[in-house]
């Protein structure tokens, strides 16, 4: 992942979809904010800072997992502790022009498998 490529601007999309729209940061510094929709719980990580896996295991990161949508950036740093199904998205700024990004979607485990 690259500094600046549009990870938080996403989740702000996938957010306005949940009719959340207010307040919407990086957890750069935070390492996790919580929004609450009313249909599920939206938890946006950033792993960035964390010095390894067992500072995301010591803050309970691991019990999001099970409880709404988490949303990690740098998510790769925490990769081994990953559910068994998840959905990676890289983004990738285009060289010949800043404003656009590629997404590379992958799909782990069997649940996102379904219909394709």
């Amino acid at each position: 992942m690259n500094f600046g490529s549009g990870k938080t601007k996403f989740v702000q999309g996938v957010l306005k979809y949940f009719g959340i729209e207010n307040e919407i940061s990086s957890p750069t510094f935070t390492i996790i904010n919580e929004y609450h929709s009313s249909s599920v719980p939206i938890y946006h990580f950033d792993v960035y800072r964390l010095a390894d896996v067992d500072e995301f295991y010591a803050m309970g990161g691991e019990e999001y997992f099970a409880n709404g949508i988490c949303f990690i950036e740098w998510g790769e740093l925490i990769e081994a502790i990953l559910p068994p199904n998840y959905i990676k998205i890289t983004f990738q700024k285009k060289t010949d022009n800043e404003e656009y990004r590629t997404l590379q979607i992958e799909t782990f485990g069997n649940t996102y498998l379904k219909g394709l």
